[in-house]
């Protein structure tokens, strides 16, 4: 058995220190501030958000206009097909060297997105752990096919109760691959990670989360599922459907995507899916905000109605 004591872990010498982040939960404006600051700072934009990554998929995930992205160059969008999976392990290699590639320029860089699990594997390095087990994921996928609902989330349970904590019931192929680690290695995947859970040194990056009151939030979240409904969300859904476009797991379990899916499939009433998105896109938000406050390299910039754009870009500057 494998224990991977000669594992080079990938947090020392990090190029993604020493960078300029901009993030906050899904709603929060991050687009509408990253442009100016990126201006400010003479930066560049590296897409932090998970979903940014796939061709095709542009509307659900409220990614920066083409005119957007005349106004300050953008790295880490449209990646991949829709079909392709897409790994934390591939994503970080990415931003690695586009950071390089930036820096060369002479520019600051700039990382504007949500995705909690990309900024903590940014700043803090990954394991990447034993390659895949095909064999063994067949038969966990198999298995899970003919077992109750959380068949895979208890049987994790059981060998990792710290990484069961934190996947979500629903989140296949994380619990796959944390099942997976602990198969081939005999130590639960949470162990492996905690090589990974001592904060960046102090002043090697800068931080800053979009932070709204709660009711403000959610009144952001739902304007901006109708105006992602008014550019074409829809539209975008059936498309990809009426091609037959395939559309790997992760990307079809994104909110917006999911619930438009079941809308084509007859399952509820456009109205009842619409609502459905805001809910769900409410606890999206609600948990990356769990994840920013969990994460001490976090610093939160309070955001109020109506701000000036431009001022609180010069403040994020300044700070």
């Amino acid at each position: 058995m494998n224990t991977f004591e000669d594992t080079e872990f990938s947090r020392f010498d990090n190029p993604a220190w020493d960078c300029w982040y901009l993030t906050g939960p899904t709603g929060s404006g991050k687009t509408s501030i990253a442009l100016p600051l990126a201006e400010m700072l003479n930066a560049e934009i590296i897409s932090m958000d998970s979903m940014a990554v796939y061709k095709e998929l542009d509307v659900g995930t409220a990614k920066p206009t083409p005119d957007e992205q005349a106004i300050v160059t953008h790295h880490m969008i449209d990646v991949v097909e829709p079909s392709e999976e897409y790994s934390l392990a591939r994503y970080i290699a990415g931003a690695h060297e586009k950071i390089r590639e930036i820096r060369r320029r002479g520019k600051e860089v700039l990382f504007v997105g949500g995705t909690p699990l990309y900024l903590k594997g940014l700043l803090r390095g990954i394991f990447e752990g034993p390659p895949a087990d095909k064999e063994f994921r067949t038969k966990l996928y198999e298995e899970s096919f003919v077992s109750p609902p959380n068949f895979l989330h208890e049987r994790l349970k059981k060998v990792d109760s710290e990484a069961a904590k934190r996947i979500h019931p629903n989140d296949t192929r994380r619990l796959v691959r944390a099942l997976e680690v602990f198969e081939l290695t005999g130590m639960p995947l949470s162990v492996w990670q905690q090589q990974f859970e001592e904060p960046v040194p102090v002043g090697r990056c800068k931080v800053i989360v979009l932070d709204w009151p709660k009711e403000i939030l959610r009144e952001l979240i739902e304007k901006r599922v109708d105006h992602m409904m008014d550019m074409g969300f829809l539209d975008e859904v059936q498309e990809l459907t009426r091609r037959f476009l395939p559309i790997n797991q992760t990307a079809a379990q994104a909110v917006g995507y999911r619930e438009l899916f079941e809308y084509l499939d007859g399952k509820r009433s456009l109205y009842e899916t619409v609502q459905l998105i805001k809910q769900n896109t409410r606890q999206v938000a609600k948990r990356q905000c769990t994840w920013f406050r969990s994460i001490p390299e976090c610093t939160f910039f309070s955001m109020h109605p109506k701000p000036n754009k431009l001022l609180v870009a010069e403040q994020i500057s300044k700070m």
